[in-house]
């Protein structure tokens, strides 16, 4: 019976440190690489990483990527032990480490792969090390959350005037979502987390429109329109992300493939749509780079309208 495809990854991994093709302190391919020259699925190559974390074999290194340990083939347990000791181990957990590899995970794999298991395991440590650092996952989702927008600060001076504090705001949101793509779907509006890199967006636009005369209510409803603009675009990201790793094909392959629905054209009842497509000639991408800035500057002359009035 043939191994399962993670424990060929892991068996793969091993002999090229035994051939020295991967050296200490060599990078292996990263959980979408291996995902991609395999063909199995994101969390098949992550959970391949995971035990090969656990054997000491590789150690997770924040902003650097999954590194070889000292480890080598036909080592006793105790000198594995020391790999994993070499590669990072309980003794040398933090917070700020944990986090680090867990927003490593969720960038490369999505949210859905972090686990405080699989966070564990990409660190060599045991899970239940991991509770002395943080309480549980959803408090580790709340500080990966603080973490990433921290990359992207508000200044301590605002510019003058409302409508540039606005349009920072949005710019360093949009920023922190391209960036890491999972950020949007742990950003309700709804069921809104405690988070203080939220907060201080927050702040930070009540504030830009405070002292313009408007109730309580619009200066909130201003601050969710504006933060809802950035989010709504945004959650398309991760969406983009999922389907590529599913599919293997770019927004613009699947395009082509399935564009413009020739079935459900063929019924009929959608003149403008089939009319606009057929005057684009192809010549139409949605980038979401693009859509961003797009709509950024109607919706705060909008907004202009609202916050001038007073």
């Amino acid at each position: 019976m043939p191994a399962p495809p993670y424990l060929r990854i892991v068996e793969d991994v091993k002999a090229r440190v035994a051939r020295g093709e991967l050296k200490e302190g060599d990078r292996v391919p990263s959980t979408r690489r291996l995902a991609q020259d395999w063909g199995v699925a994101l969390a098949t190559a992550a959970k391949a990483l995971t035990v090969l974390a656990q054997e000491g074999v590789v150690r997770a290194e924040p902003r650097v990527g999954t590194l070889v340990t000292s480890w080598r083939p036909g080592a006793g347990p105790r000198a594995q032990a020391g790999a994993r000791r070499l590669g990072g181990g309980e003794h040398e957990l933090t917070r700020e480490r944990v986090v680090a590899v867990a927003v490593e995970m969720a960038d490369a794999e999505g949210l859905a792969a972090v686990s405080m298991r699989g966070v564990a395991g990409r660190l060599g440590a045991s899970t239940m090390s991991l509770y002395r650092h943080v309480r549980d996952k959803d408090d580790l989702v709340g500080l990966m959350i603080d973490a990433v927008l921290g990359e992207f600060p508000l200044p301590e001076e605002p510019p003058p005037g409302w409508r540039a504090r606005l349009e920072l705001s949005a710019r360093l949101q949009w920023a922190a979502y391209r960036r890491h793509p999972w950020l949007a779907w742990v950003t309700s509006l709804t069921r809104p987390r405690p988070s203080p890199g939220l907060l201080r967006h927050t702040e930070w636009a009540l504030a830009a429109v405070d002292g313009h005369g408007l109730a309580p209510d619009a200066m909130m409803r201003i601050h969710i329109l504006l933060y809802s603009y950035v989010q709504g675009i945004a959650a398309n990201l991760e969406l983009e992300q999922q389907a590529q790793a599913a599919t293997g094909l770019t927004d613009e392959e699947w395009m082509d493939r399935n564009a413009p629905y020739p079935a459900l054209l063929a019924q009929g009842g959608y003149p403008t749509f089939v009319k606009v497509v057929e005057d684009l000639g192809g010549d139409f991408e949605l980038d979401l780079d693009r859509l961003f800035e797009f709509g950024l500057r109607p919706l705060l002359d909008g907004l202009a309208l609202i916050i001038e009035r007073g």
